[in-house]
């Protein structure tokens, strides 16, 4: 993809993201974009495709506990598939193939990537899911639901699937999107992030003994 297209696109995706939602804010744009360049170049992805589905791929955002969030990937593909059909330099033949890369990219739909660039897109997108960076993003989600940061009954308990708390979040994604990834850059990547993670959670857990919360 020519510089002058993807500057293009950034300038247009910068002006339409979300200003309120810091999980998933240009930075956040930025940071997928660059991991999914740099996981594309070894693994040679077709970058018309690949650079419009990450600057894009979550341009339509909504709080987690909306109903509207489940429609997130399919409102954020047709966005896209109207901003490239106006981008002259950019090969129309590829438009519908950016669409479908976006709409495979999210992590709580399960959807199973079909193509390179879709897999390269969804190894991005979930390297932001684990380590240091995820747990910002974690706390900062949480944050604008009201979401508890832990169960204080139970913290580290077996209430992963429930969702109630941000902690939870760890155990039902943080920890476990190093397993779902396609490439083995990816794998090595959210390998790291993931012992960093862990390493977090031991140090909350000698943190709340101190504080009483557990014994």
């Amino acid at each position: 993809m020519k510089k002058e297209t993807e500057r293009q696109l950034l300038k247009i995706a910068k002006k339409h993201q979300t200003k309120t939602d810091p999980s998933h804010d240009f930075n956040h744009v930025l940071r997928v974009l660059n991991l999914a360049k740099l996981i594309g170049r070894q693994e040679k992805a077709d970058f018309d495709i690949l650079v419009p589905a990450a600057i894009f791929h979550d341009i339509i955002v909504y709080r987690k506990d909306d109903p509207r969030s489940k429609r997130e990937t399919s409102e954020s593909a047709r966005f896209t598939e109207d901003i490239l059909k106006n981008i002259k330099l950019y090969p129309r033949c590829k438009i519908k193939l950016v669409a479908e890369c976006i709409k495979q990219c999210s992590f709580s739909k399960g959807v199973k990537a079909t193509t390179l660039e879709s897999k390269i897109l969804q190894d991005a997108d979930r390297i932001e899911a684990t380590g240091a960076i995820s747990i910002m993003r974690t706390f900062s989600s949480g944050g604008q639901m009201n979401r508890c940061f832990y169960n204080p009954e139970n913290p580290f308990g077996k209430s992963g699937a429930t969702k109630e708390t941000n902690l939870d979040l760890f155990f039902n994604r943080l920890l476990v999107v190093k397993n779902q990834m396609h490439t083995n850059m990816a794998k090595n990547i959210a390998e790291r992030r993931t012992y960093f993670v862990n390493h977090f959670l031991k140090q909350l857990k000698i943190e709340l003994k101190e504080s009483g919360i557990i014994s």
